[in-house]
């Protein structure tokens, strides 16, 4: 341990006595740690609000939604679900709970006294808040009576507020949706942007008023989110709801399903497996970099060995062993690694942070303790295995030729 000591000591202060060639050996591990970091905060800040989306969902939601395969979108086809898929569910398949369809409205424009905007419209039912986890900030949110009466009302998000300069308080205002007119009934919370669309700008109308806006001869594009009575009966569910929905398709056995039964947490780890695949192609490509300056380190630390070929004589005629001179070289390139791995994650998340701030929409960069902690011991891995052979060659000088050495 002593020997240990000294060597460090003695690292420390060789670098310590070339501080300028000491940063410019740094500075390609310092790139390539700062880029790794900026990379990775990025991806999985981008990540991270992508599950914070889907956090208040319970593992017992499941969500129904059309599927086009391939070869039929290919030739202009698009399945869509039905109002009867909603039926469907509602009445024909046992252990459902709740049932909350969301349909776009389209070709409804909002306006208020000369002011229009293009919110997004979707007609939804009294569970929307529960099921969806997203509740009104001001007022309410539309009730079940509002539903079978077919009344007029809205509940709004916060940016159509600023679109349409409403009043601060909102509610009790009318609003021109499409052809027909809405009172504001309540305001939702507010829940930022997402793949650069702004979750604020929504009017969330009842959804059998948007059944008649639409027309019941139309297929609109909607999904349908439920609920199951058990949490352990998920699955049985799925597998019911799947039947149901192929008989009121009128498919044939053998046929490929036109639409997609989902649970709510599957989303979540299809991005987060996604994402882990981005990040780690990603932080790959980018780690070329470290290679790169891992090379440099070698280079310097054999440059060194050749200026303190007479030092490294003068330690062996002292009594240094071979694995002393060893150690001390290594310590130098490994500390020279992590130095500028350091510096490197302070810059890396400062770069992300700054990127991430810079774009609009983007969400905050996240920086995971396991990145840190391997981007610092990666960089002092290289470190070592690039300079094991300059330090082998040092600890393999012969005392005498090495004192000699002019």
């Amino acid at each position: 341990m002593y020997a240990f000591i000294e060597a460090f000591r003695a690292a420390l202060t060789s670098l310590m006595g070339h501080r300028m060639r000491s940063f410019l050996t740094t500075l390609g591990i310092l790139i390539g740690t700062a880029s790794v970091i900026a990379v990775v905060s990025l991806v999985q800040g981008f990540s991270k609000s992508i599950s914070d989306q889907f956090a208040d969902l319970g593992g017992s939601t499941l969500t129904l939604q059309a599927y086009t395969p391939f070869s039929e979108a290919s030739v202009g086809k698009e399945n869509r679900l039905s109002f009867s898929d909603v039926d469907t569910l509602r009445y024909r398949v046992a252990g459902v709970d709740r049932v909350v369809p969301t349909m776009g409205v389209p070709m409804a424009a909002a306006g208020y006294r000369g002011r229009t905007a293009n919110p997004q419209v979707l007609a939804t039912t009294a569970e929307y808040p529960a099921v969806r986890g997203n509740y009104p900030e001001k007022g309410r949110f539309i009730v079940a009576s509002d539903d079978v009466g077919r009344r007029r009302v809205a509940v709004v998000g916060v940016k159509l507020i600023e679109d349409l300069e409403l009043p601060d308080d909102p509610i009790g205002e009318f609003i021109r949706v499409g052809s027909e007119w809405f009172k504001i009934v309540g305001v939702m919370e507010k829940r930022g942007e997402i793949f650069g669309f702004n979750q604020d700008s929504i009017v969330l109308i009842p959804f059998d008023v948007g059944r008649a806006m639409t027309g019941n001869n139309v297929k609109p594009r909607m999904s349908v989110s439920f609920t199951a009575l058990k949490l352990e009966d998920v699955e049985a569910l799925r597998e019911r709801v799947k039947r149901a929905i192929r008989a009121s398709h009128k498919l044939r056995p053998g046929d490929e399903d036109d639409f997609r039964v989902e649970a709510a947490d599957s989303f979540v780890k299809q991005f987060e497996s996604i994402t882990a695949t981005a990040t780690a192609v990603l932080a790959g490509i980018v780690s070329i970099s470290l290679l790169v300056g891992g090379i440099g380190i070698m280079n310097i630390m054999l440059v060194s060995v050749t200026e303190r070929t007479r030092e490294i004589g003068i330690l062996k005629a002292l009594g240094a062993t071979r694995r002393d001179i060893l150690v001390q070289f290594l310590l130098e390139a490994g500390l020279l690694a992590l130095l500028g791995g350091i510096i490197g994650i302070v810059l890396g998340i400062g770069i992300g942070l700054g990127v991430a701030s810079l774009i609009p929409g983007f969400p905050p960069a996240s920086v995971p303790m396991w990145v840190i902690v391997a981007a610092a011991g990666f960089s002092a891995l290289v470190g070592v295995v690039f300079g094991i052979m300059p330090a082998s060659k040092a600890a393999s000088l012969d005392p005498i030729e090495a004192l000699r050495y002019e």
